[in-house]
């Protein structure tokens, strides 16, 4: 059974940095995608970025592009999101999600991953 669990939430000023770390178990995720996404209030959830589990590619969406970092340490089974310049927009809930997206592009949608952690909250305060 895959588990993930996302820890590094919090309260930050704007222009501050928060580190999010998602705790994976539960199998072997050497062909995963791991992926970061988020939901505000009222807001759909969306992509923020993914990392090959083996190959370390990574994908961000251009609204954190230069501002975050993923990244991922496969000998811990953890995987990482440094956000740093944040803004008052990036307040959200994190999720963190795996699986084995098929297709070009199929690692920004939501529907590609299969499991997914509770979430944890960020709130960038102005």
């Amino acid at each position: 059974q895959v588990q993930l669990v996302e820890s590094g939430g919090g309260l930050v000023q704007a222009g501050g940095s928060l580190r999010l770390s998602c705790a994976a178990s539960g199998r072997t995720f050497s062909s995963y995608v791991m992926g970061w996404f988020r939901q505000a209030p009222g807001k759909e959830r969306e992509f923020v970025a993914a990392i090959s589990w083996s190959g370390g590619s990574t994908y961000y969406a251009d609204s954190v592009k230069g501002r975050f970092t993923i990244s991922r340490d496969a000998a811990k089974n953890m995987v990482y999101l440094q956000m740093n310049t944040l803004k008052p927009e990036d307040t959200a809930v994190y999720f963190c999600a795996a699986d084995r997206p098929t297709g070009i592009g199929s690692y920004l949608r939501e529907t590609a991953y299969g499991y997914w952690g509770q979430g944890t909250q960020v709130t960038v305060s102005s």
